[in-house]
């Protein structure tokens, strides 16, 4: 089904969930018994739900995963009573993966149709997630099968017609069919905390036919783990409803509420706190999608399941425990609907396994390997090539191949920025090969990649380790020129990026305004042909190395504060200009202070108009964002933990294990938020604000696996000396000092919050 149908699937549901009274029917059905209603499912069967999975052959749809999951994010923000992820996915996907017969036949086409609600019963033991250890005993004879035995969690309850029922016969699996009225069958009812209804099922003698039997061996068992895995796929959904949900009813409160005088949504503690909530929510989203396209790609479901559970149950008990929070005392109250998402997340949570114990399904399914070089036989270079239209997978090739042959092994995944003179050789080199420049237009230099080349070009770099070189000619003044710059502008410059001969520096920072560029009080005074440029600029990264910088200035001092401000070119020979190294925490002497004292900068260096310096600015910082938002450095230190917990023999101790699948996965569903922008930009589209949440969970991951890469080093955590590891050891705290100041450079964890709370959740200021 093509991203249309799919929408218009989901909009049906919206419509149908939306004259349902699912909410007002939830409260109503709260302690009753079955805790949902026969004419809803019916209702619900004439929508086509319980027919999504089952194939035209058996009387249903044919559809799969992705209708039922965008189903499940509509239920999740309208709470439905009834049990349709027991009834329309677990027990349809059970039967599915079950042998033809006459029985599956019939039950799968009164599922279909709305006649029959089923069950699956499965779980015995308190947490458990496999199928590989069953007590309930079958007995299979030629006409019957007795079945005695204890199921626990089993959903739906009193108001199911039958349920499925997993036994072993001499340990062998047997999946058989058991209706509700056979005698033996005894229902103990719990109700959950969302008002829904699960059983304790005692099976004491119970007979049925033989012809119930509808799997035995191999086959029972791993369809009812297929069913649970698909449960928990569209489980995942529904959680990402929920808090979809729930998040929209905070920002309507926090921008509604007042006190002291002002909406409570504009102090920042609260909107940064929303920040937290949308990245989660964000998060999910992209882990749910990523994990449908590997499903559709046919990887394995186990692994999926068990991350997109893990995920959206974590991510939802954040999400709608902070709703409560912010509603205040009101929020403790039944009366306030947020505390229904709250359990709802509650019980979608625990049921079919919590949030640690996929953690862990995942590492074992999914254990933690260092990847192998790879051995390319590219062996050709071309400077030029019709790169549109290169295959992207022979592209990255001739990349990781030309990196392979040409890049020093010693610069590989260096933790910290490199200075000029230790990347010249390899800059010239790129430059001699005519690739320094991917995203410039070949007419000046460049490559002329499209976006989706350029992504490959730059995740093929940080995939292999490639070290930053001073790059801000190339990634940022470049661009702004060959769109902004005057011919005269881009013919004197464009050529020296591009010979090594100008390297430039960034000069946007000032003393007291930190992100608030808006704020800057270095000036420039016309004076002729001249500007007279007076101030202060900090944090500039290696601007010791640089030959040029490209600055804002204020030109206007009398208008508002993006309004006055220029953009300006500058020789850093020129007289009057002091350039100071600041040592960082590690040491390195990464940035630097810039002091103009009356430095005269020729008018003709002025890019684009005087006073629209801002323009400028918001320019340059467009793709800048994703690729702060990159995954590289966080799955590189990972793969340093990794490598060092193998040494150390670390995976044997569960709590490491516990943190270490916390942080891998965190990393995983970072690499898929990456991709859905990087998906943007390969479309040609403008990145919305919402990028800024990549940097956010960059840095935050970057940081926390480094904290554990320190803590996992015993006392070489501390001792700042390269300890024996691998080939060329490991410093652990470099990596760290590395990691701490990416939270603050780019645009500071708080400023990308402002952004967001500002710009995408609307809240007031």
């Amino acid at each position: 089904m093509t991203t249309d149908a799919i929408e218009a699937f989901r909009d049906s549901t919206r419509d149908f969930l939306g004259r349902a009274n699912t909410i007002a029917r939830l409260r109503a059905l709260r302690g009753s018994s079955p805790g949902f209603e026969r004419s809803a499912w019916q209702q619900i069967a004439h929508a086509g739900w319980p027919a999504v999975l089952v194939m035209e052959d058996d009387g249903g749809l044919g559809l799969g995963l992705r209708e039922m999951t965008a189903i499940a994010e509509e239920v999740g923000q309208h709470l439905l009573p009834e049990p349709y992820i027991a009834g329309a996915v677990q027990a349809v996907a059970a039967l599915s993966r079950t042998p033809q017969s006459v029985l599956r036949t019939a039950l799968l086409e009164q599922i279909a149709c709305g006649e029959l609600i089923a069950g699956l019963a499965w779980q015995e033991k308190l947490g458990q997630l496999d199928t590989t250890v069953i007590d309930t005993v079958a007995v299979v004879s030629n006409e019957t099968m007795r079945l005695d035995g204890v199921k626990r969690f089993v959903t739906p309850a009193s108001g199911a017609d039958g349920w499925l029922v997993l036994a072993a016969q001499s340990g062998v699996p047997v999946l058989g069919w058991v209706p509700a009225t056979t005698a033996g069958v005894t229902l103990a009812q719990q109700h959950c905390v969302d008002g829904s209804v699960i059983c304790e099922m005692t099976l004491c003698q119970v007979s049925v036919p033989r012809s119930h039997v509808l799997a035995t061996g191999d086959v029972a068992r791993l369809a009812v783990e297929w069913a649970n895995d698909c449960a928990r796929i569209v489980q995942a959904a529904e959680l990402v409803g929920v808090m979809r949900r729930a998040l929209a009813l905070t920002i309507d409160y926090l921008s509604t509420r007042q006190q002291f005088g002002r909406p409570i949504g504009s102090f920042q503690a609260l909107k940064h706190r929303a920040v937290d909530a949308f990245v989660q929510v964000e998060l999910s989203a992209a882990c749910l999608a990523e994990v449908l396209e590997q499903l559709d790609e046919g990887r394995g479901v186990a692994a999926l399941a068990s991350r997109v559970k893990a995920r959206c149950a974590h991510a939802a008990l954040f999400v709608t425990r902070m709703a409560i929070q912010f509603h205040g005392a009101m929020g403790y109250t039944d009366e306030c609907v947020v505390g229904l998402y709250f359990k709802r997340a509650l019980h979608l949570s625990a049921w079919l396994g919590n949030v640690d114990s996929h953690r862990q399904r995942y590492l074992a399914l999914c254990p933690p390997e260092q990847a192998a070089e790879q051995t390319l036989a590219v062996t050709e270079f071309p400077r030029d090539a019709d790169w549109e239209n290169m295959p992207e997978a022979d592209f990255r090739k001739m990349l990781r191949a030309f990196y392979a042959k040409n890049y020093p092994e010693s610069l590989r995944n260096v933790p910290r920025r490199l200075h000029w003179n230790e990347v010249r050789d390899w800059t010239m080199k790129l430059s001699g090969q005519g690739w320094l420049a991917p995203s410039w237009p070949k007419q000046f230099g460049g490559m002329g990649l499209s976006p989706d080349k350029m992504i490959a070009f730059v995740e093929e770099q940080e995939d292999y380790g490639v070290a930053r070189a001073p790059d801000m000619g190339i990634i940022m003044i470049g661009p702004l020129l060959i769109q902004r710059g005057s011919p005269e502008q881009q013919q004197k410059f464009l050529p020296k990026i591009l010979t090594g001969e100008h390297i430039w520096c960034q000069g946007y920072s000032e003393p007291g305004a930190g992100s608030d560029l808006a704020a800057l009080r270095t000036e420039a005074v016309r004076d002729g042909n001249e500007f007279v440029v007076s101030g202060q600029k900090t944090w500039t990264t290696l601007a010791q190395d640089a030959t040029h910088i490209f600055a804002l200035v204020r030109t206007d001092k009398d208008a508002k504060k993006q309004s006055g401000i220029s953009f300006m070119l500058i020789d850093l020979k020129t007289p009057g200009i002091t350039i100071r190294p600041i040592k960082d925490i590690g040491g390195h002497e990464e940035f630097c202070e810039v002091f103009f004292d009356n430095v005269r900068v020729p008018a003709e260096n002025l890019v684009g108009e005087i006073n629209q310096g801002w323009t400028m600015a918001k320019a340059l910082l467009g793709f800048e964002r994703i690729f702060l938002g990159s995954p590289k450095q966080s799955r590189y230190a990972l793969s340093q933990l990794t490598t060092l917990a193998q040494q150390r023999g670390l995976f044997s101790d569960p709590l490491f294990a516990a943190r270490y699948a916390e942080l891998s996965l965190d990393v995983a569903d970072q690499v898929a938020a990456y991709t859905r922008f990087a998906d943007m930009v390969k479309r040609g589209e403008v990145l919305p604000p919402s990028v800024s949440l990549l940097k956010i969970c960059a840095t935050d991951n970057y940081q926390r696996i480094c904290m554990l890469l320190v803590e996992s080093a015993l006392e070489h955590g501390g001792t700042g000396e390269t300890m024996d590891f691998g080939e060329s050891g490991l410093n652990v705290p470099a990596i760290l000092f590395n990691a701490i100041p990416s939270t603050i450079y780019g645009g500071s964890t708080e400023i990308q919050k402002e952004i967001i709370a500002k710009n995408v959740l609307r809240l007031p200021d």
